[in-house]
């Protein structure tokens, strides 16, 4: 038996008692105040033993630390603290706490060892998890205690995070150093916010998506939280203005952090800004004085700080509907519009990979709904409540009026739009739900997309939907608790109230309901948290409904997946049910629920049963079943006084949707039943237990009955079946620990019967399964029903004969053995709990174990035999918790708890009012264990061992013989992992020291653990019991390893079973101590899930006391974990280790397979095995080894264990690489597979090596070792040890450098031999790349064999040959201009022509500065100022105070020559080989071979640059022929060549002095015009197009002069209606690649370039056109620029919070084209006069400048600054919606739709929401097209629900106006949509509205008449009635799922009159009807109860004689 399933254990009876608890340290003990301690005392309590006092604990911390500081001292990282680290998460996982002062000086330290320029990723890794862990807590550490400098990190995150372009290797620096920013921000001080803005705002360019989600990065991830009044109305700013997806997840996910935290006022007090000190300021931060207005510092001494509230949360109402209009784009709703979601993901589409290096931002839902929670207060008036299932909101305070019936011609559109608002209803106060605003804004926004929840309707966003309720109500829950608290920060009258969170639940019931039954399973899942968090709010409001829902689905049982679905909820709701705290009335619902489920137990549907035992399984570890009603009958007499439950004349029902009844009160049973009176039904109810439990168990032993035959592994069918059968005998187990003792007894007696009387080959393993849940809950009891019946029959059983025919393999049961297996397993069964129970049945149990041993021979029997004295050994030696009762053993067994156990259901326990009992192994139980191994073990050992002698014969007999006996030994032996303490001497310690894995560390620094209290049970070695199991166990490792001698020696084919049993024997040998049958992670995981199973809040402290029982185990395997974290490698152990490894190069692969994999496992507990087992895997390597051992020591080194550790190790990775390229030898596809599986593996370890971080001096670091050592007193031995370290780490890293060069020259030769496979040859070569070091300087022969590979044959071999290249120039490069270690280590060089210039902060110089790009700079310039500026320009936002710029290089003196001096040799081989002209030559051979590129590949060129940067013109003249040549020919792939030649070549001569620069150009000039006007083509545009994009990309044009004039002046001389439209295209393409890679570089250029191109809009091209409209989306992003004052970050955020709303310092509106739009809606109009209709129509001047309008604003709206687009779209409004009516240019039409349709998925400016719904209403009612009309319609609906939190309700009150009087419309299309447009927008408006409207439709049809057909009023009388039946089927469709007060009249009274009116009056109202149905089918039991049965029957006859609703 496996302890994993162990103890869901219990006990029954006498003997459950408590054991009397063990000491508890006086230390912990008496530890009052802290919290913490009080938390180890309660573990302590929890314990049958005692702990360790917390001083000697706190020594052992001490060490540790004392090491971690030792570690630093002598730069031991990688080796060193990475192990004392991982002793510290051990010790930490002990619960004991680590004092505050050590906690917050090892954070510091860990903090300084991330910051450590050149430290490994890995080590910075592990150091961010221990400060995340040791600064995790939000109230034991603050600021106030530690603070840290936040510019370190920001320097190498900044630094790391853009890669330059032949940087290719990129690590997971900028991942990591996110990390650490993120939890370390809570530790950068306020003061730094003025710093932190100025740094990171100037990197704000809002016309490049990656400086944008860069900058927003830091600010988001640094910015102090505590203090946001100063940034925050800048950062909306700025958000508003910007239309990206990634942006809002991240800016959301900061924003929920604020809300949550500035629920408080006190943290924002700017007070605390100085008095928190300011003592962590690093070396290159300051704290720039802003004045007081703006700064951080400004609050008036003695004001009162009342906090940051506005008006809603901390956020202002404009604020607000921004937010809400996100929240609504981020459900991703897709309305049938074909796409108006948000284009936020589009304008993603422009970002660099880099910004993916990042953390991700939490999902943008669970930020939505936190903001919002916590953002409510009740901070409005609020609206009368309701007795709506789902409330209203909001309602406009207007006297509504409902005017007069016109006569005879007056429009029934005025009659019907006539105003719906008074104009004084603007002076009343607005009134919000439950007078909260933010829980009005979510009640609405559930309200709009409420449909959406509908399974019917469900999509991807159904579980974002759902998920955002359950995170809502997740949250409430949290916050509501939090807010109970007596320690609770928020203000009093900011506090959630009672009504809040009963309208909350209201405002989700429905949508929640209607969820309920999704198909998709994470929706359910969702759904499923959300209703367990409401039951436990509101639960009468819940559990209610959910029963409504629940009985018929139950007893129909006709669709799966609604029972399903109603059983998953039920088991949601499960505390409403049985918790008597959370809801007094509801457990008397629990028995009849629990009636209904038993068909849910049911074999053909597993996924029903498996819901169904889930229920069980929660709802019974809460209750006790007992039938109460035998203890007393008051019950009886007080129902029959007084008839308690309703009669059916009155049925209890969820009061429906009214809109008049709003104040009546909330009615159901709770308010009707007292306490005494609740009792008494329920104590009545569970008079049926007894009934209830025989039918259960009925149905479980049915559900046996029906298994499929057991399979040779024993298991029943597939997996389903197993899994159904553990989950069943689950619940059975958690069902018999909550039994009363009498039907205790009647379970234990079906059972038995059951087992006694049927044998059923198919069911063994679950009547096992089934006896152990019985034998849980009372051993005593079970073993005396079973123990005598079992060994009756096993003896019969075994006496005739069973299990006679020898065995070794798996294979089908013979079914004469049927008999014995099923008395076995029953038997098995009856020893799972509590050893004390067995030891009565001793004596009797021994012989049947030697009958059992003796007698079966297949291996079924004999294997059961040996589970059967592994369980019975386990629980007799092994500690574990004996029950896990929802009560204390002392209360359950109470006679008050037996009478009303009723009262305690649900009741839930602090941990210190929690008792265990635990089983701890006594004597007796010992020494019955030890007597099973004196009699029937050691004699079969000993028969063991006899098989081994050499005289004997091996054949079938001795096989089952050897693995017969081997079963038994091994399984006793796994039987006792618990029942003796391993003792590890000092010498043994310091033996094994010398042979660890871990390299060229000093033994002290090595750590171990000392030995914890852990309840084994023998501990002390001079006790003879203890000396018989080691020397027992040692005589047992040592016959496994004589075994493997004598078997490898054997080796045919028939041992194959043997050496199996042999390899597992083994594993139970080396691994089956400590922990593992009770495992510290599987307890963990269980632990977690049953936490996560009982939570009903967040931060909950209370559980149900099965949890606590779990929590306890968990820590005891935590103890034992501790005690087995490093085993005992002694003489024997090493063998069996060799004796492992032999096995996994055996020749069979299925012994090989199972060898490795115990390989693996022993690696975690034993140090040593791996260098141990790596110098025999390698000789297996060697030529002329059979193929199958090298097969098996391949894959063994393939392990991560082996391989990856082996590679790592540069010592051991010498002999590795080798072996490894030796392969070679063996052609055998099988092995190569295998060989490049492991290369791919290992060289993904295979890191460069890099030693710089030991030569950088971090002196903060020094110094928080320093503070931290000073805490734990280290002696001065120990500083003699630091100074072995010191020594030996030296040592290390010289042995590791010789190592490196031997591989390196090793590897050299294998890639260079000509014998290499080219297979190999690639890994040489990825080998040598990596080893290009940073630190050390290249030999020429790396460097020669890079530069020959470039023009090596095979593709792969040139491309890591370029890398290199790439990689070695840019070292030489780094190495040369880096003044120390730590800049070389951040990779960060100092070119000589840069230069710092300080700023003139304004907006005229940001004009000149993008203005000089236009002016040439003369390369002969005497003074050499700084000029260029290559990067993206700064100034966008603000200027930073300095900018860097590059001087003129000088005339003649080379920039950066001489290079380093260590690299001479290098150079002057690479000046060699590429100074002669062949290589060239041979190069371009390669670079010109016919292959799919289309542009130059940027490899190429950089390595091309490389070369020239280096040797600047040298190679020139052999280069230059090359060139030429290539230039000249036309082909394609030459051109291509020459591109990538070129380019490289100007790359590379960037910084060459002048005189060799003005040479170059003199050379390139007279090809310009060749390459760019003769040779391009159409399939060589591409080319020259990516050569442009390469040459400008981060450049300053100026050093480009010449080819800036060519293209400048092509464009300026272009035709743009050419004759062939190619002429045109290629000047275009090239200019386009000029503008788009300088951005705002080009500014200077665009009025021109916009300028030539608008008056060119009818171009007859349409590749030109397109162009245009390109260039205006271009030219609109880079004029855009915001308009501080002053462009500086103190005035910039200053302005952003005081300047009015409507100020638009973004300059984010669209101004730039306005006048050239106006222009165009002019012009627009006099070629609508001449557009020639028919097929010449798309060549007329509307159509084209139409088409390319539309293309130009569609791809505006998908860019970062789509918000400017409305200015544009609004004027032309009028035209656009004319393109969409044309019908002669599809084109035309579809463009413009989707233009307007698109528009709506951005939030427009809020000054334009009005304008743009006026355009709409201009088209619907002005518009003399129909097609118009209907077009504009849906456009309306789709507007109002993407922006609905941004339209005033006055202007919704407009919308229903301009719809009702659309209702009128001539035509019937137009009515149509106007109605389903308005029952959309009915949903969201004032209540009062609705009611106004329903008077007005019903007045207006009584008032209707239609007279005969040839009457001439017949078609006005007809669309009169139409209008007001569709404006009755819009107000019934506006509630879909609801019943209002007034529509049962509606549907049967009026609209059912109308049945058969004439078509489309008919049609219309049957369409309602069906709709109706469809709508309100899954709640009409409900809904059914508003209908009298009149209205019912008259409904039914609407819906054409259907007898659904009769």
């Amino acid at each position: 038996m496996v302890l994993s399933e162990f103890f869901s254990l219990s006990l029954e009876g006498t003997h459950a008692t408590v054991r009397p608890h063990p000491e508890i340290p006086e230390d912990i003990r008496n530890a009052k105040d802290d919290p913490d301690m009080q938390k180890l005392k309660n573990y302590a309590k929890s314990l049958p033993y005692s702990v360790e006092p917390y001083a000697r604990m706190l020594e052992m911390l001490d060490f540790i630390l004392l090491r971690i500081t030792q570690c630093i001292e002598a730069k031991d990282y990688d080796v060193g603290l990475l192990q004392w680290d991982s002793m510290l998460t051990y010790w930490s996982s002990l619960k004991y706490p680590i004092p505050k002062d050590r906690n917050i000086k090892l954070a510091k330290l860990y903090y300084q060892v991330c910051i450590t320029p050149g430290m490994s990723t890995q080590m910075v890794a592990t150091c961010a998890d221990g400060f995340k862990a040791l600064t995790k807590s939000k109230d034991k550490i603050t600021v106030k205690d530690m603070r840290l400098p936040w510019k370190p990190v920001y320097d190498i995150l900044s630094n790391d995070l853009f890669l330059s372009r032949r940087q290719f290797e990129y690590t997971q620096v900028s991942w990591v150093m996110g990390y650490v920013a993120q939890n370390a921000r809570k530790f950068f001080h306020p003061a730094a916010i003025d710093e932190m803005l100025d740094t990171f705002l100037p990197l704000v360019d809002g016309t490049k998506l990656d400086s944008i989600l860069s900058s927003h990065y830091y600010m988001m991830t640094f910015l102090p939280l505590s203090h946001p009044q100063y940034y925050l109305p800048m950062l909306f700013r700025v958000w508003e203005s910007i239309n990206s997806y990634k942006y809002d997840e991240r800016m959301l996910q900061f924003l929920s952090k604020l809300a949550e935290i500035h629920v408080a006022s006190e943290p924002s007090d700017p007070r605390k800004i100085t008095e928190i000190p300011d003592d962590e300021i690093s070396e290159g931060e300051g704290r720039p004085r802003w004045s007081s207005s703006t700064s951080t510092n400004g609050v008036a001494e003695n004001s009162y700080w009342t906090g940051l509230y506005k008006d809603v949360g901390i956020f202002t109402d404009h604020e607000w509907h921004f937010l809400m209009c996100k929240c609504l784009a981020s459900m991703e709703i897709p309305l049938a519009d074909g796409g108006s979601l948000t284009t936020g993901p589009s304008a993603d589409k422009q970002v660099g990979f880099e910004i993916g290096r990042l953390p991700k931002p939490q999902w943008r839902i669970p930020s939505l709904a936190r903001i919002i929670v916590y953002s409510m207060a009740p901070d409005g008036i609020p609206v009368p409540a309701s007795n709506a299932p789902t409330p209203m909101f909001s309602p406009l305070p207007s006297g509504v009026n409902t005017p007069q019936m016109m006569n005879g011609s007056a429009g029934v559109g005025d009659y019907l739009s006539a105003s719906l608002g008074k104009k004084t209803a603007a002076l009343r106060p607005k009134a919000y739900l439950a007078g909260s605003r933010a829980l009005d804004s979510l009640a609405r926004m559930i309200a709009s997309t409420e449909s959406f929840f509908h399974p019917s309707n469900s999509g991807s966003w159904t579980a974002d939907l759902s998920a955002f309720i359950k995170y809502i109500v997740y949250d409430f829950n949290k916050r509501w608790h939090e807010e109970q608290q007596l320690d609770c920060k928020t203000p009093k009258n900011r506090r959630l109230t009672k009504t809040m969170k009963r309208e909350l639940v209201k405002s989700l019931r429905t949508v929640t309901l209607l969820a309920m039954f999704s198909q998709d399973s994470t929706t359910v899942n969702n759904i499923q948290s959300c209703l367990k968090s409401m039951s436990v709010m509101e639960p009468d409001l819940i559990l209610h409904p959910i029963l409504e829902r629940a009985v018929p689905a139950l007893e129909t049982l006709t669709e799966t997946q609604r029972t399903i679905a109603v059983i998953k909820a039920l088991g949601a709701i499960a505390p409403a049910m049985v918790s008597r705290d959370v809801y007094y009335a509801g457990a008397k619902h629990l028995v009849p629920i629990l009636q209904l489920l038993i068909p849910g137990i049911d074999l053909n549907d597993p996924s029903k049963t498996l819901c169904t035992t889930a229920f069980l399984v929660e709802i019974s570890q809460y209750i006790k079943i007992g039938d109460l009603t035998t203890y007393d009958d008051t019950s009886k007499a007080l129902l029959d006084a007084e008839p308690t439950l309703p009669s059916d004349d009155n049925p209890i029902s969820l009061p429906s949707f009214s809109l008049e009844e709003l104040d009546a009160p909330y009615t159901d049973m709770a308010g009707r039943l007292t306490d005494e009176e609740e009792d008494a039904l329920l104590k009545d109810s569970t008079g049926s237990f007894p009934s209830w439990i025989t039918s259960f168990i009925r149905r479980v032993i049915q559900l046996l009955e029906n298994l499929p035959e057991e399979g040779p592994d024993g298991s029943s069918g597939g997996s389903t079946e197993v899994q159904v059968v553990d989950a069943v005998t689950g619940a059975c187990s958690q069902i018999c620990v909550h039994l009363s003792e009498p039907l205790y007894d009647l379970v234990l007696n079906m059972v038995f019967d059951y087992a006694s009387t049927n044998v059923r080959s198919n069911a063994v393993r679950a009547i096992h399964q089934l006896v152990e849940c019985v034998a849980n809950a009372d051993p005593v009891k079970t073993l005396d029903k079973f123990f005598d019946f079992c060994s009756r029959n096993i003896r019969t059983e075994l006496e005739n004969g069973a299990s006679s025919l020898r065995t070794t393999s798996a294979s089908s049961p013979i079914p004469s053995d049927a008999t014995l297996h099923w008395n076995l397993a029953i038997l098995r069964g009856t020893v799972y709990n509590d050893g004390r129970a067995v030891l009565k049945y001793r004596d009797r149990f021994l012989p049947l174990l030697r009958l059992l041993h003796e007698k079966t021979l297949t291996k079924r029997g004999y294997s059961w035999t040996g589970k059967l004295v592994s369980s019975l050994l386990l629980t007799l030696t092994h500690t574990y918790p004996l029950e896990n009762k929802f009560a204390n053993p002392s209360e359950w067994s109470s006679d008050e708890f037996q009478r009303n156990h009723h009262r305690h259901w649900g009741k839930l326990f602090k941990a210190e009012e929690v008792e265990i009992s635990w089983h701890v192994p006594n004597s007796e139980e010992i020494d019955f264990a030890l007597q099973i191994f004196r009699e029937l073990v050691e004699p079969t050992l000993f028969t063991l061992e006899n098989l081994l002698k050499p005289d004997t014969s091996r054949d079938s007999v001795w096989r089952n013989e050897f693995c017969r006996h081997l079963t038994l030994v091994r399984n006793a032996f796994a039987g006792i992992p618990t029942l003796f303490k391993e003792h590890i001497t000092p010498k043994e310690a310091f033996v094994a020291a010398q042979t660890s894995d871990i390299l060229g560390e000093i033994p002290e620094m090595i750590a171990s653990v000392e030995p914890l209290n852990s309840g084994f049970y023998l501990n002390h070695s001079d006790d003879p019991r203890y000396q018989y199991v080691v020397a027992l166990k040692h005589r047992f490792g040592s016959f496994l390893h004589n075994a493997s001698m004598t078997l490898r020696q054997q080796g045919d084919q028939n041992t194959v079973d043997a050496v199996q049993m042999l390899v597992a024997s083994v594993r139970t040998y080396l691994m089956e101590y400590g922990d593992s049958r009770d495992n510290y992670y599987l307890n963990e995981d269980q632990y977690t899930s049953e936490k996560n199973v009982a939570r009903q809040y967040a931060g909950q402290k209370v559980w149900p006391r099965a949890v606590y029982v779990r929590r306890a185990r968990y820590y005891n395997s935590a103890r034992l974990r501790w005690n087995s974290i490093e085993r005992r490698r002694g003489p024997l152990e090493d063998k069996l280790i060799d004796d492992l490894v032999e096995w996994s190069l055996w020749h069979y692969a299925i012994v090989r397979q199972s060898s490795q994999a115990v390989l693996e496992t022993i690696c975690s507990v034993y140090d040593g095995v791996r260098r141990r087992a790596l110098p025999v895997l390698y000789k297996a390597l060697d030529p002329g080894t059979e193929d199958d051992r090298m097969k098996g020591a391949l894959w063994a080194i393939n392990l991560t264990s082996f391989g990856k550790y082996a590679i790592s190790e540069p010592v051991l990775a010498v002999e590795f690489v080798q072996k490894l390229f030796q392969c070679q030898h063996n052609e055998k596809p099988s092995i190569q597979d295998c060989v490049s599986t492991i290369a791919e593996n290992c060289l993904s370890s295979f890191v460069e090596p890099c030693n710089l971080v030991y030569d950088v001096d971090m002196p903060s670091m020094d110094r928080a070792a320093m503070e931290l050592k000073v805490l734990v007193h280290g002696n001065s031995n120990e500083d003699n040890i630091t100074r072995k370290c010191h020594k030996m780490r030296i040592q290390r890293i010289q042995e590791s450098d010789k190592a490196i060069e031997k591989i390196n020259a090793r590897v050299l030769d294998i890639a260079n031999s000509a014998q290499t496979h080219w297979r190999y040859a690639i890994y040489a070569i990825r080998c040598l790349r990596t080893l290009v070091r940073r630190d050390v300087q290249l030999t020429s022969a790396q460097v020669s064999f890079f530069l020959q590979k470039v023009h090596d044959d095979h593709p792969t071999i040139r491309y890591y040959a370029q890398r290199a290249v790439m990689k070695s120039a840019r070292n030489i490069k780094l190495r040369t201009y880096c003044t120390n270690s730590a800049e070389l280590a951040l990779t960060r060089h100092h070119n000589p022509l840069k230069k710092k210039v300080p700023v003139e902060q304004s907006s005229h110089f940001t004009l000149k500065f993008l203005q000089d790009f236009k002016i040439p700079v003369s390369l002969s310039q005497a003074d050499r100022q700084p000029v260029y500026y290559d990067k993206d320009p700064p100034g966008w936002l603000v200027w930073p105070d300095s900018i860097s710029l590059y001087t003129i290089p000088h005339p003649s003196k080379s920039t950066f020559q001489p290079w380093e001096p260590d690299s001479a040799d290098a150079l002057g081989t690479i000046r060699e080989i590429t100074t002669n002209p062949s290589y060239w030559e041979k190069v371009s051979v390669f670079y010109s071979e016919e292959n799919h590129e289309t542009a130059i590949t940027q490899d190429n060129v950089s390595c091309i640059k490389s070369i020239f940067q280096l040797l600047e013109d040298e190679p020139f003249e052999a280069f230059k022929a090359t060139a030429e040549e290539m230039i000249s020919d036309k082909d394609q792939n030459k051109q291509r060549a020459a591109a990538e030649l070129l380019a490289g070549l100007l790359g590379g001569s960037k910084h060459w002095p002048t005189n060799k620069q003005e040479k170059l150009w003199t050379w390139l000039k007279p090809y310009i015009r060749l390459i760019f006007v003769k040779n391009i083509k159409s399939d060589t545009v591409m080319i020259w197009t990516s050569f442009i994009e390469y040459m400008f990309y981060h450049e300053d044009p100026r050093r480009l002069q010449p080819l800036v004039d060519y293209v400048v002046e092509a464009f300026q001389q272009m035709d743009f209606n050419a004759e062939m439209s190619f002429d045109a295209v290629k000047i275009i393409s090239i200019f386009r690649a000029f503008y788009e890679e300088l951005g705002r570089k080009f500014t200077a250029w665009i009025d021109d370039a916009v300028e030539r191109s608008w008056a060119e809009i009818h171009s007859e091209h349409d590749d030109v056109r397109a162009f245009i409209g390109e260039i205006l989306a271009f030219s609109e992003n880079i004029k855009w620029q915001p308009k501080p004052s002053i462009p500086v970050a103190e005035f910039f955020v200053k302005e952003c919070r005081v300047l009015p709303l409507d100020y638009d310092i973004m300059g984010m509106r669209g101004i730039y084209h306005k006048n050239r739009v106006l222009k165009l809606v002019d012009q627009f109009k006099v070629w609508r006069k001449e557009r020639v209709g028919g097929v010449r129509a798309f060549q007329s001047t509307f159509d084209r400048v139409g088409i390319m309008v539309c293309k130009w604003l569609y791809q505006s709206l998908h860019d970062i600054h789509a918000i400017s687009s409305f200015d544009y779209i609004l004027p032309l409004m009028p035209e656009l919606f004319r393109f969409t009516e044309v019908n002669d240019n599809a084109e035309l039409a579809s463009r413009a739709s989707t233009l307007l349709v698109r528009m709506c998925g951005v939030t427009p400016p809020a000054s334009l929401i009005n304008p743009i719904l006026d355009a709409i209403f201009d088209a619907i009612q002005t518009s003399s097209s129909w097609r118009v009309r209907l077009k504009a319609l849906p456009l309306l609906q789709i507007f109002y629900f993407r922006q609905v939190p941004l339209i005033s309700e006055i202007k919704i009150v407009e919308i229903l106006e301009v719809l009702c009087r659309c209702l009128d419309d001539e035509i019937v299309e137009v009515r149509e949509m106007a109605a389903t447009t308005l029952s959309g927008i009915l949903r969201l408006s004032p209540r009062r509205s609705v009611l106004t409207l329903k008077d007005r439709f019903v007045r207006l049809l009584k008032n209707s008449h239609i007279p005969g057909r040839h009457d001439p009023d017949y078609n006005r009388a007809l669309r009169q009635r139409h209008a007001s039946i569709l404006g009755i089927c819009a107000l019934v469709e506006s509630y879909p799922y609801t019943v209002e007060k007034w529509m049962p009249e509606l549907l049967t009274n009026i609209l059912a009159e109308h049945t058969y009116d004439p078509i489309p009056i008919s049609t219309a109202v049957r369409k309602c009807a069906s709709n109706f149905k469809r709508t309100h089918q899954d709640t009409w039991h409900e809904d059914s109860k508003r209908f009298d049965d009149d209205q019912l029957a008259a409904l039914s006859t609407l819906l054409s004689g259907s007898s659904y609703y009769a």
